[in-house]
């Protein structure tokens, strides 16, 4: 039974990530975009095409636009992703406001993917604690939900049109940075999303079974699961081994396999996250 200490340890820790990802977007856009005025699309770069066009203060647009998208969070998504997307959405205008506006990177391309990085590393974070900066952050949420798309792929339809809004504003040079700034964004995203640290799932057959499951368990130190395989032409039945490694102990796997049987049959996948002993459990293991 999850104790009030055990909730309010979540709750800690869930906020914690939220003003992170919340304080890098802000040092995203004024640091490195903004100064160079990138709209990378979402509220933030409406802001910045604002403040180009009409004179207004990105934070007062950035407001403006949070109490709209608090609105359709509730009504859409619910109240604990309303309440995580009004702590965001608080924030997000105030740390705009106070962290400095300066051009931190000369180089305008250097600039760009710096805060394109940092962009989908707190999309990501935020998507992750079922929670958002505001702004067009909601709408992919709420296409998640809905429709059953991937946030990265939300976020990049929405980005788009904001950023198609530059060339009324900017010059071709600063529309095209725009869009290679949400192509980056949704890249890094898709990594997050899929697995930063990977691992290879191999698959073995081979009539030296025995000698290589005895080494890859006591040499390598690895777990290997034996599954009942026939083969379709033959008919005649072999034992599969099947295991997971990550890749420092992958090289280490084939030179045993091919002291044992050079001509086995192999197959190499790579899966984006493995849950269980060995990895969830003991993560220095693997």
């Amino acid at each position: 039974m999850e104790t009030i200490n055990d909730m309010l340890k979540f709750w800690i820790k869930k906020l914690f990530f939220i003003i992170f990802a919340i304080l890098l977007i802000a040092v995203g856009v004024n640091l490195f975009l903004a100064p160079h005025n990138i709209a990378a699309g979402g509220l933030t770069g409406l802001a910045v095409i604002a403040e180009s066009y009409f004179g207004w203060d990105r934070t007062i647009t950035i407001w403006v636009g949070q109490a709209i998208v608090a609105v359709l969070a509730l009504v859409f998504l619910g109240k604990e992703i309303f309440f995580n997307t009004v702590i965001g959405a608080g924030l997000l205008p105030v740390f705009i406001a106070i962290i400095p506006r300066y051009q931190l990177i000369n180089d305008t391309m250097l600039s760009m993917i710096a805060g394109s990085i940092m962009f989908g590393i707190a999309a990501s974070t935020l998507y992750h604690n079922k929670a958002s900066s505001g702004g067009t952050a909601v709408p992919p949420l709420i296409f998640q939900k809905y429709f059953n798309w991937r946030p990265s792929l939300g976020l990049l339809v929405i980005d788009c049109i904001v950023v198609t809004l530059c060339l009324l504003v900017f010059d071709v040079d600063t529309f095209f940075f725009a869009i290679l700034s949400n192509i980056i964004t949704s890249i890094v995203m898709t990594q997050i999303e899929n697995g930063v640290n990977k691992k290879k799932c191999i698959y073995i057959i081979s009539e030296k079974h025995k000698e290589i499951t005895n080494e890859l368990l006591y040499e390598l130190g690895r777990g290997v699961t034996i599954l009942p395989a026939t083969g379709a032409y033959t008919g005649s039945s072999t034992p599969m081994l099947m295991l997971v490694v990550s890749k420092p102990y992958y090289r280490q796997l084939i030179e045993i396999v091919n002291k044992h049987d050079e001509k086995c049959f192999m197959v190499t996948n790579i899966v984006a996250d493995v849950h269980g002993e060995g990895f969830t459990f003991e993560s220095g293991s693997v």
